[in-house]
């Protein structure tokens, strides 16, 4: 399957547990709780709950041991060993318990009413990213988008549907593939672009996806930033580390800070030209940081190998053989392949993302 379904966008921080599960809900909480009527999610395997089950492409996780923790231990096509961070956040913000993918043909009414996922496990922004997968590229995505949208009329009618459209949460989270893929791993682009002049061309793709996004109808979207993609086990691997003795590369940590930093400027000029619309930079590179730098905070005694197999290289199908057994308790592990976070890593990650949220609302 060569090195496509990459993680992306995740996050996590410390605090998070005391804020947010042993204290009551404070008003902002309960404000975000009761603000969107549904859930609209643009990106890559990190949000992809299932879209690629439905289209010719080998990139899939609709088998074990993927979703062995999910609820009914059944493998959905979630990179994971069970919830993504969409199914969290639509749960914690009282929209629905688990978000299904646009593209299932069992979709119900109901659920087109209250969101659903347009990613697809190995996209990303540069079209080029999906090449040789043939899953669904970002820019892409606002196809599937427009069909949500038609089909939303049908069920609520025009009026209605602007009005959930309008209130929905959106959430942006790709653009790791595109650098492991088209730059450090293939150096594809690294013969058109350096590495910062293949951000701001990412760059440029994504506000041509935030402005068409707007132009629809959504008005508060959230855009996750590039976690420290030099941890990831994966590029660990590529890089012939010693297995006794792996350690982040802090060159691509390093090109990660630079895009984010550029991310979050962008994201800041945009929101003026966007009337109405709230634009928010989620930092997921700072809270993941801090899980591989300070592993026992949150229960891991793994973050640099995954739990399918070695955790060198397994992802996708190379975790669906005889010889890839998996660890005991993926709780205690970071990351459940070579690529993707496990469910405990989630869990905080969502936390961190609430906790981002109710920041904002703070300062405004």
């Amino acid at each position: 399957m060569g090195r496509t379904n990459y993680l992306i966008a995740t996050l996590s921080l410390h605090m998070i547990w005391l804020l947010f599960l042993s204290k009551p809900c404070s008003a902002l909480e309960l404000k975000i709780s009761g603000s969107f009527p549904a859930i609209l999610i643009f990106g890559d395997s990190t949000v992809d709950t299932g879209n690629n089950n439905f289209i010719p492409t080998i990139f899939k996780a609709n088998y074990p041991p993927y979703g062995q923790d999910f609820p009914g231990h059944v493998a959905t096509g979630r990179f994971s060993d069970g919830k993504l961070i969409p199914d969290m956040v639509a749960s914690r913000l009282g929209i629905k318990e688990l978000v299904p993918p646009f593209l299932d043909p069992k979709l119900s009414d109901d659920d087109v009413k209250t969101g659903v996922s347009f990613a697809s496990a190995g996209s990303g922004f540069d079209d080029l990213t999906t090449a040789i997968s043939k899953v669904i590229p970002v820019m892409k995505q606002i196809d599937l988008f427009k069909s949500y949208i038609q089909r939303l009329r049908g069920i609520v009618g025009v009026d209605e549907s602007r009005r959930i459209i309008s209130n929905a949460l959106v959430v942006i989270s790709a653009g790791t593939n595109d650098l492991n893929i088209n730059f450090y791993d293939l150096p594809t682009r690294q013969l058109q672009y350096n590495v910062s002049g293949y951000q701001d061309f990412l760059q440029y793709r994504l506000q041509s996806l935030i402005k068409e996004i707007y132009q629809l109808g959504c008005r508060t979207i959230v855009v996750a930033g590039l976690p420290p993609v030099g941890c990831l086990p994966i590029q660990e691997s590529i890089a012939f580390q010693n297995p006794q003795d792996r350690k982040c590369l802090e060159d691509q940590n390093s090109d990660s800070k630079a895009y984010n930093q550029k991310l979050s400027k962008l994201l800041g000029n945009l929101q003026p030209q966007l009337p109405g619309s709230t634009i928010l930079y989620a930092d997921i590179y700072t809270p993941l940081i801090g899980m591989v730098n300070n592993p026992r905070n949150y229960g891991f005694e793994q973050t640099n190998v995954g739990c399918c197999g070695t955790g060198l290289a397994e992802a996708g199908p190379l975790c669906n053989n005889r010889t890839a057994t998996t660890c005991e308790n993926p709780s205690k592990f970071m990351f459940w392949d070579s690529i993707h976070p496990t469910e405990a890593a989630y869990k905080f990650i969502t936390e961190s993302l609430l906790k981002q949220f109710v920041d904002h609302l703070k300062r405004n």
